[in-house]
């Protein structure tokens, strides 16, 4: 066992001197020291385990309780730890595992990643340990956003515009509550979001709108009964943390109060995300622009957020069709019409 903590040691500490966030060293710490707790169960050592005793480690997975319902009969049968849940806690798995690689201690990955290999069938593609789950993401409908927003509106200032601004910017948590006052300019309605707060280190420059506007100025006014000083612009109200920057699970819990108050349980911290960029597609915004916006590097990524639902597919078809349609009539009541392909 000590030999097993002196590799994860050394394994967590090569993250740290590489600058990683200390929630993400704290995640993969915890996930890793679950997997290690199996391997001294099992009697296994981790430079001499094989995938048998990973698909153990993942069978484990599958069947553990879950706080939302029964145990899994099944990898994806809908309860249990999530897939995306299983996904988490297999990735300081696999990390571990490249890192003993490089150290020279074993040849191989026993926790597999899906990637191309030239030569294979069916595309070159391998299969992860796990097939990885992909599922639309959910945002509120009009009468669902409505009654989130007739609770926000008797939120407290500071609430309503971080909402609206989480949403008018597509912020992530992170990026709201560490936005700083020098960031913000008024005068042409735009923030500045650092490289050091964002997901991928990309600084990026996004406008808000004009009402949002006029909440941050009701809120600056507010802001300065509490701090004059310049940093965080959203601070703590609460007598154990006053004047102190507004953290994480303070936002996470406001979100939340206002969920279950308009009974839209779905609604979370990341959903104004997830409706903003759906927002801007709806408004024909072209995919790189909207990458843009997102602070994505890749458009990949922007094509998971955005969330057409079947309704906008259903009017995009129609358009379509109507023109079709016009242009079959057309060919059967005038002579010599040419076809759309040929016009062309």
């Amino acid at each position: 066992m000590l030999g097993r903590r002196e590799q994860a040691d050394g394994w967590l500490l090569v993250w740290c001197d590489l600058g990683r966030a200390p929630r993400t060293i704290d995640a993969y710490a915890r996930g890793l020291a679950k997997y290690l707790a199996v391997c001294e169960r099992e009697g296994v050592d981790p430079p001499v385990s094989g995938r048998a005793h990973n698909t153990v480690y993942v069978r484990e997975l599958t069947e553990r309780p879950s706080r939302r319902g029964a145990n899994v009969l099944s990898i994806d049968s809908g309860s249990g730890l999530a897939n995306a849940t299983i996904q988490q806690r297999l990735a300081p798995v696999r990390l571990f595992y490249d890192f003993l690689m490089e150290e020279g201690l074993r040849e191989s990955n026993p926790v597999g990643r899906g990637r191309y290999t030239p030569g294979r069938r069916w595309g070159g593609h391998q299969r992860g340990l796990v097939p990885q789950l992909t599922k639309l993401p959910w945002i509120p409908g009009g009468q669902q956003w409505l009654a989130i927003s007739d609770v926000a509106r008797g939120e407290p200032i500071r609430n309503r515009v971080t909402l609206a601004l989480a949403y008018d910017s597509a912020l992530r948590r992170e990026e709201l509550c560490s936005l700083p006052t020098d960031d913000l300019d008024p005068a042409h309605r735009t923030l500045r979001v650092r490289a050091e707060t964002t997901k991928n280190r990309l600084e990026r420059v996004v406008p808000y709108s004009a009402s949002t506007d006029v909440l941050m100025s009701a809120y600056l006014t507010h802001r300065a009964t509490v701090s004059r000083a310049r940093g965080p612009l959203f601070l703590s109200e609460s007598r154990r943390n006053y004047g102190q920057p507004l953290s994480l699970w303070t936002w996470s819990k406001v979100v939340r109060r206002i969920a279950v108050a308009a009974d839209v349980p779905q609604f979370s911290t990341h959903t104004t995300r997830h409706l903003c960029l759906t927002d801007l597609a709806r408004m024909g915004w072209e995919l790189h622009a909207i990458a843009s916006f997102a602070g994505h590097r890749h458009t990949d990524s922007t094509i998971q957020y955005i969330h057409l639902s079947g309704r906008d597919l259903a009017d995009k078809l129609a358009r379509g069709m109507e023109h079709i349609h016009a242009w079959c009539i057309q060919a059967l009541t005038f002579p010599h019409v040419t076809s759309p392909e040929v016009a062309q």
